[in-house]
């Protein structure tokens, strides 16, 4: 049995300067519930280093292991483009670009809806919602994570 990853917390303000995000950005990713965040009683906040650091995946090898890692409970499961889209709340048009660029499986047809990997489509809207947005290309062609060129986590 593998257990959960404890998360590390550090100050709001260590956390900004080290990942390269802007105070104001990181505090709104808090109280969206983004990232994961405790007011202190001394009214300081802390944030989960662990959802700020970027996964460092070099093969389709490891990153097929850090799905199932991540992902176990839905292994061989399926979804469709829509309803991934309302659950994962992501746009609808970037599930897509992941099926056409081939870093969603494909598993048929049910009706009219293409079936596609949920573990997958989780993994993909978890990085897009924590790391992409605003056009940022934060894969590369064989779906691998790439840190983006811009932004808290441009190299």
């Amino acid at each position: 049995m593998t257990l959960p990853l404890v998360p590390t917390y550090i100050p709001i303000k260590d956390a900004a300067a080290k990942y390269g995000y802007a105070l104001s950005e990181l505090k709104r990713m808090a109280q969206s519930g983004k990232i994961k965040a405790v007011q202190l009683p001394g009214g300081d906040m802390v944030v989960s280093e662990n959802e700020l650091e970027f996964p460092v995946i070099n093969s389709k090898e490891e990153l097929e292991a850090f799905k199932q890692e991540k992902y176990p409970e839905l292994a061989g499961k399926t979804t469709w483009i829509s309803q991934a889209a309302r659950e994962y709340q992501v746009p609808h048009q970037s599930i897509v670009r992941w099926i056409q660029a081939g870093y969603i499986q494909k598993f048929g047809k049910e009706q009219n809806r293409l079936l596609i990997s949920e573990q997958d489509t989780a993994f993909y809207s978890d990085m897009h919602k924590k790391f992409g947005g605003r056009g940022r290309q934060l894969f590369d062609d064989n779906g691998l994570p790439q840190r983006p060129k811009t932004g808290p986590l441009a190299i």
